[in-house]
């Protein structure tokens, strides 16, 4: 069984079409993030692709904004799906249950931890490696990001990681394993950071004090058992590879990071410590699918999928707007006598319709050759129809051309006349040239154009104009920089730290 998670910055906006891109992923569950769309922005070729099942989970806060998606393949099709972690969001049979204890969360919160579409859990049998039937878990999530200016989000971002933890464990306590997947917005270990700055404070970071203590640390025994410390879920891309450098899932597209491969590790395959060990064979990351700042990670394991009989009712085909246009090819059939009941109708009011504009037609005909108009000079002539068909030569006039210098032809044989006409049409007078240039000349001294850009120290090479667009102060104005990617200081092919101020004002720079 293989599984994929991917935040593909953007749903609608993909090169190709869906089921191509989940075709290429190669894998039987895949769970997409920041899909940046709303129900009133989904379309069909996106919530209905053949060969999946979808499960979507919506923003109701903002439209075009944040969003998860789960496909299924048919063969995998879950038993159980629900939208959200905090079980506010359950209006339709099938749900999962098993909230936890949540009473830490007033109601409001619960509500809006599940507002802006973050989460969508999908619940499906498995055949484990030694032959027996277990209950797979999937929890799709994008969590948010702490943004530094706005510090309502840092306790956000804090409270929906603790709703996650009570709804995960709570669910492995009570049925099978669980997976996590998807962004989980926060780099764990240094080893997962491209430049981590302040070692002193990085494990002070909340987020990686909350992963901290909601993995296993294998590297921390207990003196009671000898057993790891720690939570009960695995890093699965850290079990295989625990020491692999340089394994980042996102890049900074605008600084072109990615060229330099200089990022961080956000994108996450979590799975109960059980199930790692015991179903996973490996877990990778996929640097080389490209299309959003993020790249798609890979789990790939030993059980199988085993499908249910019918879709949960989350499923993006039983939407109202959707449902309708499953229509079996049944209706599109009738029977044999009801066809041939409707073509025979059709032909007699076809025939009867025939009929008469055909004895129209020839009555006008008759009245159209007995009748002549008159024209302004006085000479009567036959009218032509306008609907008849007429020749093809009358689409085409004569174009009369007047030469632009007088010629004395009257001595000319026809051919030079000829001749003489096309080289005075064609041919510019030096006049005109010398207007053109002195015209090109003077606009060219008044509309001097934007200064050259400066070259940079670090590789002498001519720097890019960018624009602040981040809210404050400087937003609008203009500054260089170096136009190679960002990278790590130690990295020359990387962008230098050239940076130089544009003056509104006069245009220099400052």
């Amino acid at each position: 069984m293989k599984i994929v998670s991917w935040n593909i910055n953007g749903i609608r906006a993909t090169r190709v079409g869906l089921k191509e891109i989940l075709d290429s992923l190669d894998a039987d569950i895949i769970c997409l993030q920041e899909t940046k769309v709303t129900r009133d922005l989904l379309e069909e070729p996106v919530a209905i692709v053949e060969g999946y099942n979808s499960y979507f989970s919506f923003s109701r806060v903002r439209s075009g904004y944040s969003g998860v998606a789960t496909f299924c393949k048919s063969s995998t099709t879950p038993l159980a799906a629900e939208e959200g972690l905090g079980g506010r969001l359950t209006g339709q049979k099938g749900s999962i249950g098993c909230y936890g204890d949540t009473e830490e969360f007033s109601e409001e919160e619960l509500l809006s931890l599940d507002q802006e579409g973050r989460a969508v859990i999908t619940q499906h049998k498995i055949l484990t490696a030694d032959n027996k039937e277990d209950t797979l878990t999937v929890i799709n999530v994008y969590c948010p990001r702490a943004d530094p200016e706005k510090p309502e989000r840092k306790t956000y971002k804090l409270r929906f990681y603790r709703l996650l933890q009570i709804r995960a464990e709570t669910i492995l306590k009570n049925r099978g394993h669980v997976i996590i997947l998807g962004d989980v917005n926060t780099s764990h270990k240094p080893l997962d950071h491209c430049d981590p700055t302040d070692l002193e404070v990085f494990e002070e970071n909340p987020g990686r004090q909350w992963l901290n203590q909601f993995l296993v640390n294998p590297d921390d025994k207990t003196e009671d058992s000898g057993e790891p410390s720690g939570g009960q879920f695995l890093d699965s891309f850290r079990y295989f590879h625990p020491f692999q450098k340089n394994a980042f899932t996102c890049w900074c597209s605008a600084s072109g990071a990615r060229q330099t491969n200089y990022g961080t590790r956000i994108d996450y395959i979590l799975g109960n410590r059980k199930l790692v060990e015991a179903e996973f064979l490996d877990s990778m990351i996929m640097p080389e699918v490209e299309g959003s700042d993020h790249c798609p990670v890979k789990a790939l394991m030993r059980c199988g999928p085993l499908a249910a009989d019918k879709c949960p009712s989350l499923c993006t085909k039983y939407l109202p707007e959707f449902a309708g246009r499953q229509q079996k090819l049944s209706q599109f059939l009738v029977k044999k006598n009801k066809a041939l009941e409707i073509l025979a109708d059709e032909a007699k009011v076809l025939s009867t319709s025939q009929s008469s504009t055909e004895g129209s037609e020839k009555s006008s005909a008759r009245k159209r050759t007995t009748e002549e108009v008159s024209t302004n000079n006085g000479k009567k002539v036959k009218p032509v129809s306008k609907g008849g068909q007429g020749n093809l030569l009358g689409f085409f006039k004569p174009v009369i051309s007047k030469p632009t210098t007088s010629v004395d032809v009257r001595n000319t044989p026809a051919s030079e006349t000829q001749n003489m006409k096309v080289t005075a049409q064609c041919a510019p007078t030096s006049g005109t040239q010398n207007g053109n240039q002195q015209q090109s000349a003077f606009w060219k001294t008044l509309l001097k154009g934007p200064p050259p850009p400066p070259t940079c120290k670090g590789h002498g090479e001519p720097c890019v104009l960018r624009t602040v667009k981040k809210a404050g102060s400087n937003c609008g104005r203009q500054f260089y920089v170096c136009a190679r990617p960002e990278g790590h200081s130690s990295n020359p092919q990387a962008r230098c730290n050239f940076f130089l101020w544009v003056n509104k004002k006069s245009g220099t720079d400052v």
